[in-house]
């Protein structure tokens, strides 16, 4: 990754910066435009998990052909602009590794030399935690998820679906669970550290667990329980999971932190400490 300078007059800063965003929005719009050629292709794979619920026959469309049959568009741009909208979100998705380097590299020469070797796995680990936050959420959310809300209006009113809605939601959906499933970069890091003790949050799971439900009805785009229990149950044993990981890297500290309060740390145990 190219660093640039930690000391450096206040314009070559905003040299620096306007360099890396340049590079940042060519590739978003080069890839942008290359994946609207496609946006159909993506748009059907979107909404493929939730056609069988659009459907009186209760299949699922497997081409555009049947994808057309089932959705429709109420405004003459709506096309338009909804393939645009999926075109720029994938484009985020696929330079996702251009422009989170670039804004690194950019924020790099701020960090201490202890603080850098961070990077690379904080880098790869929020990656791969929102890749694996939009899967669970394509490949488990969507089915329930809009299986309870369609049969909600079946009851006493035909569905037409429009398409940019239903996209719409569906991207919602993703990104939500997407960011959610950060959450173990958040605790991790507030336990190393030392922002907020691992007794303390170990001892608060409660709090913890009411907080994170709160979150769940503020992430979800509806109403649905069933959505809210299932990103509920996720982030809870993403937090247990980060916990436990915590708990390996500190395991050290907490072992002296124990023998601290019985009285059994001695003066060769604190050198050794302070030399770590």
């Amino acid at each position: 990754m190219p660093v640039g300078q930690a000391r450096m007059p206040l314009f070559d800063h905003i040299g620096e910066l306007r360099r890396r965003l340049t590079i940042i929005v060519v590739c978003l719009l080069v890839a942008t435009c290359v994946l609207y050629l496609v946006s159909s292709t993506l748009i059907l794979f979107l909404v493929r998990p939730i056609t069988e619920y659009i459907t009186d026959s209760g299949e699922a469309a497997a081409n555009l052909d049947q994808l057309r049959s089932i959705l429709t568009s109420l405004d003459p741009l709506g096309g338009f602009a909804l393939r645009f909208k999926v075109s720029v979100v994938f484009g985020l998705l696929v330079t996702s590794p251009i422009w989170m380097w670039q804004l690194l590299g950019f924020f790099m020469p701020a960090l201490k030399p202890e603080e850098r070797k961070w990077v690379l796995p904080t880098f790869f680990a929020a990656v791969l935690l929102f890749a694996v936050g939009m899967a669970f959420c394509y490949l488990v959310i969507l089915d329930p998820a809009f299986s309870w809300m369609l049969d909600q209006t079946r009851e006493f009113a035909k569905i037409i679906a429009n398409a940019p809605d239903y996209v719409n939601i569906i991207l919602l959906f993703e990104i939500g669970f997407g960011l959610a499933f950060e959450l173990p970069l958040v605790v991790f890091y507030l336990t190393v550290f030392n922002i907020v003790p691992y007794k303390k949050l170990r001892e608060s799971w409660r709090v913890v667990y009411i907080v994170l439900m709160v979150v769940c009805a503020m992430v979800t785009p509806d109403a649905n329980p069933i959505t809210m229990l299932l990103m509920f149950a996720a982030m809870a044993a993403l937090y247990e999971a980060s916990l436990f990981l915590s708990r390996i890297v500190l395991a050290r500290r907490i072992k002296r932190q124990k023998r601290a309060e019985a009285g059994l740390l001695n003066d060769d145990d604190s050198a050794e400490d302070e030399d770590q």
